[in-house]
C-alpha cells in the first residue's frame, strides 16, 4: 500500500490526546539530558520539539514516512543546526540511521506499521546495548466502538492498514529483536470530543485518512458525517499499547 499523506496543518490544529501521550512517553524515558534520541514517527515535531527541551547537551533524529508531516516539523522546529537531524523513510521498511542512539521513543505510530518484527528490529539496530525504547500506540481493542460505526455505514474496518497488537505476542517480538527488561500494556484512554465540525475534522484528518483517499471528494464529507452519527457519543474509544524496554 502506497504511503499515506497526512493534512499536517489540519492534525497540528486538532486536540490531540496525542499530545499527552508524547509527553508522558518521553517522562517514562528518563532522560539526563545529553544522549541522542531517535523519534520514530515524529509527526508534525510536538514530540520532537518536547524532546530537544528535556536534551540541551543532546540531539534529535527525527524520523516519518510523511513529507508534508516534515515540511510541518521544518516550520515548527526551524533551523537546529546538528542537534536535530530529520530522515524521510518508509517505517515499514528496515531501517539503517547509520549512528547509534542512546533512546528510541514512537507515539501513534506502530498500529500504522503491519509488521513489528521488522519495526523492532530496526529500532534495536539504531540503539546502543542498554538503550531505552518506549512507545504507545493503538493495542489490541483500539477503536473497536469507532470501526463499527464504520462497517455500519459500509465503510473499510482498516484490517489492511491498522495494526493493534496485544501484549503476548508484542512482549515475544520485543523479545526475539533483543530487548529486555520489558514492561508492555494496555491502557484504556478513551477521548472526548465536541459533536459537529471538531469530531468530524479529528475522523477525517486522524482515522480515515486512507479510507477516504480511495473515495471522491464529493462523497468524503458525507461518508464522515455519517460515520460520526453512528456513535453513541462524541468519543473515540481509545486503548494504548505502551512499551518501556531496553536494548541488551
Amino acid at each position: 500500500m502506497e504511503l499515506l499523506e497526512w493534512n499536517a496543518g489540519v492534525y497540528d490544529s486538532l486536540p490531540l490526546p496525542h499530545k499527552r501521550w508524547g509527553a508522558a512517553a518521553i517522562d517514562r524515558l528518563g532522560l539526563s539530558g545529553d544522549e541522542t534520541v531517535v523519534d520514530i514517527g515524529c509527526g508534525t515535531g510536538r514530540d520532537a520539539e518536547h524532546l530537544l527541551g528535556a536534551l540541551p547537551g543532546g540531539r534529535v533524529i527525527a524520523v516519518d514516512g510523511s513529507r508534508q508531516m516534515l515540511e510541518q516539523l521544518s516550520s515548527r522546529l526551524g533551523d537546529r543546526g546538528d542537534r536535530l537531524r530529520v530522515v524521510h523513510a518508509d517505517l515499514r521498511e528496515p531501517l539503517d540511521l547509520g549512528e547509534p542512539a542512546d533512546a528510541a521513543l514512537s507515539v501513534a505510530t506502530l498500529h500504522w506499521l503491519p509488521d513489528h518484527d521488522v519495526v523492532f528490529r530496526s529500532v534495536a539496530a539504531a540503539l546502543r546495548s542498554g538503550g531505552r525504547f518506549v512507545a504507545e500506540g493503538g493495542g489490541f481493542g483500539n477503536i473497536a466502538e469507532f470501526r463499527r460505526a464504520v462497517a455500519a455505514v459500509g465503510g473499510d474496518t482498516g484490517d489492511a492498514f491498522w495494526n493493534f497488537a496485544d501484549v503476548e505476542t508484542t512482549v515475544v517480538r520485543l523479545d526475539a529483536a533483543g530487548f529486555t527488561d520489558l514492561d508492555v500494556k494496555l491502557t484504556p484512554d478513551p477521548a472526548r470530543l465536541e459533536r459537529g465540525e471538531q469530531l468530524e475534522t479529528f475522523i477525517a484528518t486522524v482515522l480515515l485518512g486512507a479510507q477516504l483517499r480511495d473515495l471522491p471528494m464529493s462523497e468524503q464529507r458525507p461518508f464522515v458525517r455519517a460515520v460520526a452519527d453512528q456513535l453513541a457519543e462524541p468519543v473515540i474509544d481509545y486503548v494504548r499499547l505502551q512499551i518501556c524496554a531496553t536494548r541488551r
